[in-house]
Order: structure tokens, then C-alpha cells, then sequence
């Protein structure tokens, strides 16, 4: 019995710890990740502009094939949502194109509703080497309160390496 109470208070003061270590630690998380794409700035944009586009090279829209997708407005246009509902992996949640510059820049919200509430700004911005080489960067940043936010240095890294694996198979893609 005495084991199982020291157990116990070892665990209650380790939550403990994790908790207040959580009030310092930072709510803000950003990621940026580039690639440079053998192809034309405008091609690539037109491209990346169609949300519906992301099925076919973002890791984490081609997860889960069984989700449903719903879509709202004229895609490749401000105002325009794509939402999915899917298993734990997929979640519940949607993106809604923000803002468009004419060949230079995709901005839009994500927001997810499970596994939990949070939402971040996604840019993709094109910038041209030459007429035919694209450097792309993909930037994601948002907040996660506490004490989610705990988790943020692991989140920085996992979607780090999951941009780093769509931005190739969207390399891979375009240079077809």
C-alpha cells in the first residue's frame, strides 16, 4: 500500500512540475521549411493556390483517405474552405484560403476542432531564381495555450519533418 501511495504522489508531482514548467514556456510556435522547384514561379502558384491540390502532396491531406472533405466557395479564390473530418489521425478541422498575391503568395488559416481547438496561419510564398527555378517557402505559426503549449518544441519538430516530406513530393510533382 505504502508503494502504491508513493507512486502516486511521484506522478502527482511530476504533472505538477510539467504544469508550472508550462506557464513559462513560450505559446507561439513557427516553422518555416524551402525548396527550390525546377519550374516556373507562375506554374508553381497556380498550382499551389487549388487547396484541393494539397490531396495529392501534403503528408497530412493524404493521410486517411477514408475522411470526409467538405468544400465551401470557388477554390483557388479568397474565402474558399476546405474542412475534413476523419479518424484520431486526421481530426476535425478546416483550411480557408486568407489572402492571394497574383503569382507570389498563398496565405491561408488552418483551423482544427479536434484532437483539440487551435488554429495557425500557413504561407507559401514563391520567389523566382530564373525563369524556370522556384525557390517555395512553406511557413506555418500560430498559439497553443496552456498548458498545451508544453508540447510545442515536439510539435516545431514533427511538423517541421512533415513539411520537409511534402515539400519533395510537391518537388517531385511540378518537375514532371
Amino acid at each position: 500500500m505504502n508503494v502504491l501511495i508513493i507512486i502516486l504522489l511521484v506522478l502527482a508531482g511530476l504533472i505538477a512540475l510539467l504544469l508550472v514548467l508550462a506557464l513559462w514556456m513560450k505559446k507561439e510556435h513557427y516553422v518555416k521549411r524551402s525548396i527550390t522547384i525546377r519550374a516556373p514561379k507562375q506554374k508553381v502558384f497556380d498550382f499551389l493556390k487549388f487547396l484541393k491540390n494539397q490531396d495529392v502532396f501534403n503528408k497530412h491531406a493524404m493521410a486517411g483517405t477514408d475522411r470526409e472533405k467538405t468544400f465551401k466557395g470557388t477554390d483557388g479564390t479568397v474565402g474558399y474552405i476546405y474542412a475534413w473530418s476523419g479518424d484520431k489521425n486526421a481530426g476535425v478541422g478546416e483550411k480557408e484560403i486568407t489572402r492571394l498575391v497574383e503569382g507570389e503568395r498563398v496565405e491561408a488559416e488552418i483551423r482544427f476542432v479536434k484532437p483539440m481547438v487551435a488554429k495557425a496561419s500557413i504561407v507559401m510564398e514563391m520567389e523566382s531564381l530564373s525563369d524556370n527555378e522556384t525557390k517555395l517557402t512553406w511557413s506555418n505559426a500560430g498559439t497553443l495555450q496552456y498548458p498545451i503549449n508544453l508540447f510545442i518544441p515536439m510539435m516545431q519538430r514533427h511538423v517541421a519533418k512533415d513539411m520537409d516530406s511534402s515539400l519533395l513530393t510537391l518537388k517531385n510533382l511540378l518537375e514532371k
